[in-house]
């Protein structure tokens, strides 16, 4: 059931259900296991905004190679009820299997004859594991593990770190659970086994994370000291992991009344001297707005993660989309210097965030991290991250008196000495204009000095520390793919069943890479901008910076990610246009 997408196979499981049958953590311990067992996996999940109910549905994409983006194809459901099969019956590769309970008495008249149905009593066997319906999931899980030669003992130790801490009882009926189902597989259907999930030799240890997980660990290991988050989707699992181990690493998490009040409590803790952080999405960020231009008046440095999702108003609040750039680069009245930084993935959300609180720090500013809800929620296995050579850098910062201080001193890099109440250091910060000691003033030469000090911070940042765009693939080729965040998966995945394609990626937005990305968009033979959004916004600015047009704009904005197909079937239709080989 492994399917060969032309790079690496690829086994595309799915489990889907409602909201409250675990559907979540079955296809996480179904990661994990596929991890621990020496693969690289993928997850994409989708739900509605709902507590209970709703179709919930988790692709679990594994492959011995690494893997990066969705499916629109599945090549095992598990069916936790008749919506599930309803739903996803037509995605269903020849030769792939269908798992669902014999008890719901599913209908099954749509199902093809090349789909092999496992038929299953898992409530049945839950309740003798413990008497609880909700162990169906776990059932399945065994019994999936089954079906694709997993080490029963890996499973049985994933389900000892997840409930061992609930108690005897709960474990014993997890683990019994699991191997029940395991059991009735290899019982029940001895000659449809697989091997696709048989443990691999020289097994590299790798962690199963998604963006916001990474985001908590990146901003701990930069040396966080102060975070205040309200909770919003797609960001709220960040507090999941800041809230349970700042004792243990030395900061404060706070969950304030609103997000006015967290970006506040952000700056007055960045104010006292303390690396600070909020995190919000589009919603929420309407109401920091305020403060984010008070932080760039005051010159206060804060690192602000911003989860994108379907907008405007609430609008698709559990679902993706990149339709804040444009707001982030003006966000707030007037002119101050935004530093704006996205990221494509796991690995580069998590060192970008770090990047993220050394640029407020060193520039004095605030810094925002734009991510989408696909980053945000999506699991991905990845290499433990390397933190070895990160230096805590806070820049021209002082707590020590210093003779004549003046805290808005003009520097011809725009960065004058940041010192803290406290210090002996006299200096006033408020919303006004103002002059080198922070007293409002109004006078125009004062004015002019002033905003040349602050927005000069921007060419030292680009001189200093933007790098280049990254341009994957051949340098000449006949098409060149324009895209930012999450997008990079898909295209990454996609290209690399041609040979004659290269992927322009940018991460910088403000300050923006614009020499280098003129350079080679100038010199590309065919452009593509490729965007979760309505606007094609990236293309926008890349026009405005660089004057370039590019006039073919794939474009996305229904709250699902691009899948690998839709952009591999983007290029071939191109390419047959233009009469590329």
């Amino acid at each position: 059931m492994m399917q060969n997408t032309g790079t690496s196979n690829i086994l595309r499981v799915k489990i889907g259900g409602q909201a409250g049958q675990g559907v979540k953590t079955s296809g996480l311990l179904l990661a994990k296991l596929a991890t621990r067992s020496g693969y690289h996996i993928y997850n994409y999940i989708e739900y509605p905004s709902l507590i209970r109910g709703g179709h919930n549905v988790m692709q679990v994409n594994i492959s011995e190679q690494e893997i990066t983006a969705p499916s629109t194809k599945t090549d095992f459901l598990v069916a936790l009820n008749q919506d599930t099969l309803d739903k996803h019956i037509n995605e269903m590769t020849s030769g792939s299997g269908i798992l669902y309970d014999t008890d719901d008495k599913l209908s099954t008249s749509n199902v093809r004859s090349d789909i092999m149905v496992f038929q299953i009593p898992l409530s049945k066997l839950a309740q003798e594991a413990g008497g609880k319906e909700l162990l169906s999931n776990t059932v399945a899980l065994g019994a999936v593990a089954a079906i694709f030669g997993a080490d029963l003992k890996i499973l049985i130790d994933l389900l000892t770190e997840e409930y061992g801490s609930k108690g005897a009882e709960v474990l014993k009926s997890d683990t019994t659970a699991a191997e029940l189902g395991y059991k009735y597989i290899t019982q029940n259907y001895p000659t449809y086994l697989k091997d696709s999930l048989k443990p691999l030799d020289n097994r590299q240890p790798k962690m199963v994370i998604n963006g916001d997980e990474a985001v908590a660990l990146a901003a701990i290991s930069a040396g966080l000291q102060f975070a205040a988050i309200y909770p919003m989707s797609p960001i709220s699992h960040i507090i999941d992991v800041l809230a349970i181990h700042q004792n243990k690493y030395g900061y404060i998490y706070k969950q304030p009344e609103d997000e006015i009040a967290a970006i506040n409590m952000a700056i007055g803790a960045s104010f006292a001297g303390a690396r600070s952080m909020v995190a919000t999405s589009g919603g929420g960020f309407n109401l920091m707005a305020e403060g984010y231009g008070l932080a760039g008046m005051t010159e206060t440095p804060v690192v602000i993660i911003e989860g994108m999702r379907g907008a405007p108003a609430t609008g698709l609040p559990t679902w993706s989309e990149q339709g804040d750039l444009r707001f982030m680069l003006h966000a707030h009245q007037g002119e101050f210097p935004r530093i704006v930084l996205a990221p494509g993935d796991l690995t580069e959300t998590f060192y970008l965030t770090m990047e993220a609180f050394y640029i407020a720090d060193k520039y004095q500013t605030p810094v925002v991290v734009l991510i989408d809800k696909n980053i945000c929620d999506n699991d991905q296995s990845v290499p433990i991250f390397d933190v070895s050579s990160y230096q805590i850098d806070r820049g021209n910062f002082s707590t020590k008196y210093a003779d004549g201080y003046k805290r808005y001193e003009p520097t011809a890099d725009g960065i004058s000495m940041r010192s803290v109440p406290g210090s002996g250091n006299f200096f006033i910060a408020n919303s006004d204009e103002h002059d080198e000691i922070g007293f409002s003033s109004e006078e125009a030469e004062n004015r002019n000095v002033q905003m040349k000090k602050r927005m000069s911070k921007l060419d030292t940042c680009a001189k200093n520390d933007m790098p280049l765009p990254q341009l994957y693939g051949p340098k000449e080729a006949d098409i060149t793919i324009v895209s930012w965040g999450s997008n990079k998966g898909s295209i990454l995945r996609a290209m690399k069943q041609f040979d004659n394609v290269n992927y322009l990626h940018i991460t910088w937005m403000s300050p923006f890479p614009e020499e280098e990305i003129k350079k080679i968009l100038t010199n590309a033979r065919y452009i593509i901008d490729i965007e979760c959004n309505y606007t094609a916004q990236l293309a926008g600015l890349i026009r405005e910076k660089t004057g370039i047009e590019i006039k073919d704009k794939f474009l996305k904005y229904n709250g699902r990610p691009f899948f690998v197909e839709e952009i591999s079937q983007k290029i071939e239709a191109v390419l047959k246009e233009n009469k590329h080989d």
